[in-house]
């Protein structure tokens, strides 16, 4: 499924930007807008004042700059910011997330409108697909919320999750084009040490992803220890066997400083036993990983439950004699902002939650 053609300033690369510019302009006008678009985080053309104010107007006649608007923000009782952002071009709405930590921040942003992959334990995948997002919608989410929180990558350290809404490798040339943009000295700033993609296993896409010059680190969602229960809890492994997924992961080309990292959802009575722990052991042996556990994350409509600490902490016991494991706490279960939580919900009862809109 194809997102919108692009029509917004934000989101395009200097040859774009140079394209529309035409030859009447000096070269380095290209990248004065690319660093007011992605690196100065402009709200209006008025802000860019290296520009002539001749061609601020030019500009704003061109293009709708592209900026997302915030429909609603709710935040937990531990940091943790939900937005519902609209997009410019439809009108649709998406979620991104900022979890704040002593000395980083997180920014967990979407990749598409929905999600096709239908993962059983997942509140997104009840929404069905709805479309692809631009590259300028995905950059689009992190520039709001840096500028809602007054984040400068260059300054502290700001890490991007592509983990929120929708499976990044069905909108892999979007997603590496935005990858691209906020990796950029000239952009965004990011390390792409600093960017991590979330996939739950589409084997041509890590491929693909593999040969690109500049990439997000890739993270697989695993969830299962064996290929019948992975096939239950995740249905698209009926078509990515579980076998070809670890051999995909075993010829992606880590970078010198980089690990794998395979996230596993523990949900009680299902895939949470220690035989689990020592089949996923097995499953992972002489990868350069790590492995995310993460206790479910409930929600209306999930038939699963979450496992007790002491199963998690079993678990993890296991892993360590062989693997690299850690517990990832949930941040903001109270307002649907956790793993497997963004659904759009806009109705959040509790007392710990606040919305602002």
């Amino acid at each position: 499924m194809r997102a919108p053609a692009p029509q917004t300033w934000i989101g395009l690369e200097r040859g774009q930007i140079a394209a529309l510019l035409g030859a009447g302009e000096p070269g380095y006008r290209t990248n004065q807008v690319f660093e007011a678009l992605h690196s100065r985080n402009v709200e209006s053309w008025d802000q860019a004042t290296a520009l002539p104010k001749s061609l601020r107007q030019r500009l704003d006649g061109l293009l709708a700059l592209g900026r997302l608007e915030r429909l609603q923000r709710f935040d937990s009782a531990d940091g943790t910011a939900r937005y519902l952002l609209r997009l410019p071009l439809d009108g649709r709405t998406v979620e991104a997330v900022l979890m704040p930590e002593p000395g980083r921040d997180t920014i967990c942003i979407s990749t598409q409108v929905g999600c096709a992959v239908d993962c059983k334990f997942c509140l997104t995948a009840l929404m069905g697909l709805e479309r692809n997002l631009t590259a300028g919608e995905i950059v689009g989410q992190v520039l709001h919320l840096m500028r809602a929180h007054s984040l400068d990558a260059r300054s502290s350290r700001v890490n991007v999750v592509m983990m929120g809404m929708g499976e990044p490798l069905l909108n892999l040339a979007n997603v590496l084009a935005a990858t691209r943009i906020l990796a950029d000295e000239h952009g965004a700033g990011l390390s792409p040490r600093r960017i991590t993609l979330s996939t739950s296993g589409i084997i041509p896409g890590i491929e693909e992803m593999g040969r690109a010059e500049v990439r997000p680190k890739l993270a697989v969602s695993l969830n299962a220890s064996t290929q019948e229960q992975r096939r239950e809890l995740m249905p698209i492994t009926r078509k990515y066997r579980l076998t070809e997924l670890l051999q995909a992961c075993r010829a992606f080309p880590l970078r010198p400083w980089e690990r794998l990292t395979f996230e596993y959802v523990l949900l009680a009575g299902v895939n949470d036993s220690d035989a689990d722990a020592r089949r996923v052991v097995r499953l992972l042996a002489n990868l350069k990983c790590k492995v995310n556990l993460i206790a479910l994350n409930p929600g209306p409509g999930i038939p699963f439950r979450t496992p007790a600490p002491e199963r998690v902490a079993s678990f993890q016991r296991i892993l360590r004699r062989s693997l690299l494991c850690f517990i990832r706490q949930p941040r903001g279960r109270d307002i649907y902002a956790a793993c497997g939580q963004l659904k759009r919900i806009t109705q959040v009862k509790t007392a710990d939650a606040r919305r602002t809109e």
